[in-house]
């Protein structure tokens, strides 16, 4: 149900209908479980109580409709603590799995307090659920609704991007040291940060120890509503819900996005050998997707699988999401391994799943923006074929055929073409536009941009799993040195490798996304699984911001093109026909010598020709026509500007083989090409000209 909040401000809250909800003569405890023979509501009066206070029996006749035990508690207030506890069958071949004595998180609790406390009895003791108040202030704050096409993504950690004392403010590590470093992000041109996961999710193991692997990236969720306590600078219950909204609105102002990573593919309960603390105890049967009945599938690769396609769980789902927009405000969401979204209660893939059809057409949700990592551990990869036009992805094809190219692989030339115009191939078939395709050529899970060019393999003993974790698949090189090195030839190559890659990302159609870090050469020291990593290994070093400075300089001059170029991000696929009557074709490709590629020879080199859009796409005319010139190989070459551009008047706009400040013209007012129009391309290297304003008399 939408409420009005009553600063007349036009502003609405979502209040979901599970949960514990604030009334005026106390609070209402509602929570779903269909097989219960008895619930329980457990009271505390603080955080480190062992103990409840109070425990309140749920009647079975008049505290129970349907499926649902609800019950009001009069006199209690915000803040208030509590868990809930329910009886019932212990037959796991069955599915049912409930234990009297566990104490449960709220499956709708919308903050916890404290953290696993020590156990001498074999009694779980998770986090208390907290009673929240939601009454902030958000002064006229509206999701900014910026085109997808538009967008230009900075995934980045809360703790990881200012926790390190290089940062050098007042709250490390934070929703509010975020806010901190909002003029960072703005200088930067970043529309939108892609945050990953904010909901709960464990600090200390079961038996409250620090655990050996501290769960830095948070892919184990424990509350889906509920924002992580840990990134909250004060620590009394409930006011991560405060900061986090502060955060938000903080952004909002600064013109910034907040996209939430979220994890509906399966929870920290684990498998059948991991706690029961929350879902297990209350139905574990419809929350989980379960094998023989005692076995739970492991389509996430984390030990369970939630079921969302169970309309109890898709109902719940629906209720996190609308919680997160209409509550928090955030703009989008990225689903992670949502690939398990389109499997069926028995885990088979289906067509048209349920779930990923409603997301899309939920009205509530029509704001926002939603993207799937079109994949799941189990074999799953749908990566041009999850759902519809509403849909976007993360498309890792991009990833892979553009690190393939500037590698050096033999066979990828066609392939970086595609990527670079939009992967119609995966899209343009089901009438999905290209910024439908999130481009990335690093994410959190991987090599960073400079381990990329630093490391072949792996180097990921710190995570204390013998090197047998992450990907081996990398598609990286060293070019001679494995990891740091002061041989000058090495890091130039390795140099100009992070620029052309990073030109390659913000120049291509589709909507990029870059990882918090690469803009300055971060470096998790050739780890590319640095999940368990909550340390300098991963923490973004801000002395690094002056160290790259001239990294720095060159992605924002990138960003600050692309943003007021739509000839980098079109709406519509590029089609090889002349646009607005022009002799000159959208897109044209050549090889060295200026004449039609031949895509048949396998050459690691070619001239791309991307012509202004049309006025229709463009109304104020402000697409110039550029001239991409691609060099992979390890020989200097000689590339001739098109003669179809002759007439026009060209400079050059970046080139990744020169040292700063001559690696790119932020003004466009960069060199003009030879008068015989033969530019001479160093090995590994990629050069941009920019035509001058393409004249409304061109374009007709």
């Amino acid at each position: 149900m939408l409420m009005r909040q009553p600063t007349g401000n036009l502003q609405f809250t979502y209040q979901p209908p599970f949960g514990a909800t604030l009334q005026e003569n106390g609070v209402q405890f509602s929570v779903f479980s269909r097989s219960a023979t008895a619930m329980r509501l457990l009271l505390y009066n603080k955080v480190t109580d062992q103990e409840p206070a109070d425990i309140i029996e749920f009647d079975r006749e008049t505290d129970r409709w349907g499926d649902v035990w609800s019950l009001n508690v009069k006199g209690l207030e915000a803040g208030q603590l509590y868990h809930y506890q329910a009886s019932g069958p212990w037959d796991p071949a069955k599915g049912q799995r409930f234990d009297s004595a566990a104490r449960l998180i709220d499956p709708y609790a919308q903050a916890l307090a404290g953290t696993f406390g020590r156990s001498t009895d074999g009694v779980v003791r998770p986090p208390k659920c907290v009673v929240v108040k939601d009454d902030f202030d958000w002064e006229d704050d509206r999701h900014l609704r910026r085109d997808l096409s538009e967008s230009v993504i900075y995934e980045m950690h809360v703790r990881g991007f200012t926790k390190s004392r290089t940062a050098k403010i007042k709250c490390p590590g934070t929703y509010l040291g975020v806010i901190e470093k909002i003029p960072y992000l703005q200088s930067l041109g970043v529309t939108a940060v892609e945050l990953m996961p904010v909901n709960e999710f464990p600090i200390l193991d079961i038996y409250g120890n620090p655990p050996q692997r501290p769960n830095y990236w948070g892919y184990d969720p424990m509350a889906f509503f509920s924002p992580h306590r840990g990134y909250a600078f004060d620590k009394r219950p409930g006011a991560q819900v405060n900061e986090f909204k502060q955060m938000v609105k903080a952004l909002h102002a600064a013109g910034i996005e907040v996209i939430l990573d979220v994890v509906f593919n399966h929870t920290c309960e684990g498998n059948e050998q991991g706690p029961t603390l929350s879902f297990k105890g209350l139905e574990n049967q419809v929350y989980y997707i379960l094998s023989e009945g005692e076995h739970y599938t492991n389509y996430s690769g984390c030990g369970n699988t939630l079921n969302g396609n169970h309309p109890v769980v898709r109902e719940m789902i629906f209720h996190c999401l609308r919680h997160w927009v209409h509550n928090y405000h955030v703009d989008g969401f990225r689903f992670d391994l949502a690939s398990i979204l389109s499997r069926d209660r028995g885990g088979n893939l289906v067509p048209n799943p349920p779930m990923v059809e409603l997301i899309a057409e939920d009205p509530l949700l029509a704001d926002t923006k939603i993207i799937a990592e079109a994949w799941d551990a189990a074999g799953a990869y749908q990566v041009g074929s999850f759902g519809n036009h509403r849909w976007a992805e993360w498309n890792g094809r991009y990833r892979d055929d553009v690190r393939g190219f500037w590698r050096g692989d033999g066979g990828t030339l066609g392939a970086l073409a595609t990527r670079l115009a939009g992967s119609s191939d995966l899209y343009e078939h089901a009438g999905r536009p290209p910024f439908c395709s999130i481009n990335f050529i690093t994410s959190h899970d991987g090599f960073t941009l400079n381990d990329l060019v630093s490391y072949k393999e792996k180097h990921n003993m710190a995570n204390g799993e013998d090197n047998r974790d992450g990907d081996n698949h990398n598609i990286s090189d060293n070019y001679g040195v494995e990891g740091p090195t002061r041989k000058k030839g090495v890091n130039t190559i390795r140099g100009r490798q992070i620029r052309n890659m990073l030109a390659t990302l913000l120049l291509s159609q589709g909507v990029p996304m870059i990882v918090s870090g690469d803009e300055v050469r971060r470096t998790a020291r050739g780890n590319n699984n640095a999940y368990c990593q909550d340390n300098d290994l991963s923490w973004f070093d801000w002395r690094m911001v002056d160290k790259n400075k001239d990294v720095l300089r060159f992605v924002q001059s990138l960003i600050h093109f692309r943003r007021q170029q739509p000839t980098v991000r079109r709406i519509n696929f590029l089609t090889g026909q002349p646009v607005d009557g022009r002799l000159i074709r959208d897109v044209s490709w050549y090889a060295d010598d200026g004449s039609p590629l031949d895509w048949g020879q396998h050459h690691l080199s070619m001239v791309a020709y991307i012509a202004a859009p049309s006025r229709a796409e463009d109304p104020a005319g402000l697409g110039r026509d550029l001239v991409m010139m691609f060099n992979s190989t390890g020989d200097d070459r000689t590339q001739q500007l098109p003669a179809v551009g002759r007439g026009m008047k060209w400079n050059l706009f970046l080139d990744t083989a020169a040292d700063s400040p001559k690696d790119i013209y932020p003004d466009l007012n960069g060199p003009m090409p030879p008068s015989n129009r033969a530019v001479d391309m160093p090995c590994h290297s990629l050069k941009v000209f920019v035509s001058g304003k393409v004249s409304a008399k061109r374009r007709k």
